[in-house]
């Protein structure tokens, strides 16, 4: 396992940590350990979210096929969640298994969206806070691309800023850009108690009106960054009554 979230443990959220039979070997996730995985003699290697490159296809490869972002993945970490079930069940030999599970939770989307009509007419934001600085995700990445799913409309100005990255990092200057009639933003690494403090922030007009959702929940904020069927799942649970509380606020 790679615990890119760093969850401890089996390296996944609670959403998924009790399917394990024994605690899996963690090997690293942005610098990879190879003579860990090596020593696993995995008949296949899973980076089906990656940054697409060709580098760390090589350096995967040696030990083992590896299983990387599909064809016409054009943004980094842009694997979809139907595009890595289908990948995994493939490897795994459960194709009829994975089909299910993408056509349950695209029926959830399906509802959620019949349920709440008003979501097609508005245009969303999606922000985090890491290490002192402020950033926008765009189109491609997986919070983006679920709330597009629920039926919103993204604004076209972040996406240009990124110039094919799944992520572009805002100076204090263009955190307006974070503005939309709804914006979802959260902390990596750090509570969201700055967040709710910050003039430069809360000077966002969507902050102002009172239509910022900001995750302060650590568990909350993994399961929409997580990309996975179960994880998008648990997310949906938390994340659509907030949004509707905020739209009708």
């Amino acid at each position: 396992m790679a615990d890119w979230q760093a969850y401890g443990g089996t390296g996944v959220g609670p959403w998924a940590a009790d399917l394990f039979d024994e605690e899996p070997v963690m090997v690293g996730t942005m610098e990879p350990n190879l003579e860990a995985i090596a020593s696993l003699e995995p008949d296949v290697i899973l980076d089906t979210r990656s940054d697409n490159s060709q580098e760390r296809h090589d350096l995967l490869s040696p030990v083992a096929p590896v299983v990387g972002p599909p064809p016409g993945v054009e943004v980094t970490y842009g694997t979809t969640w139907q595009q890595q079930t289908r990948q995994v069940a493939r490897v795994l030999g459960e194709e009829e298994r994975g089909e299910e599970l993408i056509t349950e939770l695209e029926g959830r989307f399906a509802q959620i969206r019949e349920d709440n009509p008003g979501f097609a007419d508005t245009t969303i934001a999606v922000g985090a806070y890491y290490d002192g600085q402020y950033g926008a995700y765009v189109p491609g990445d997986s919070r983006v691309d679920l709330l597009q799913d629920l039926g919103f409309q993204y604004k076209s100005e972040i996406t240009e800023m990124a110039d094919g990255a799944f992520y572009v990092d805002l100076s204090p200057e263009l955190v307006e850009v974070l503005d939309a009639d709804l914006t979802v933003i959260f902390p990596i690494g750090d509570t969201a108690e700055f967040l709710h403090e910050d003039p430069v922030l809360q000077s966002v007009p969507s902050a102002e009106d009172g239509r910022m959702i900001i995750l302060d929940d650590p568990e909350l904020a993994n399961a929409f960054s997580s990309g996975s069927t179960l994880g998008v799942s648990h997310a949906l649970d938390g994340i659509v009554p907030l949004i509707q509380e905020a739209l009708e606020g």
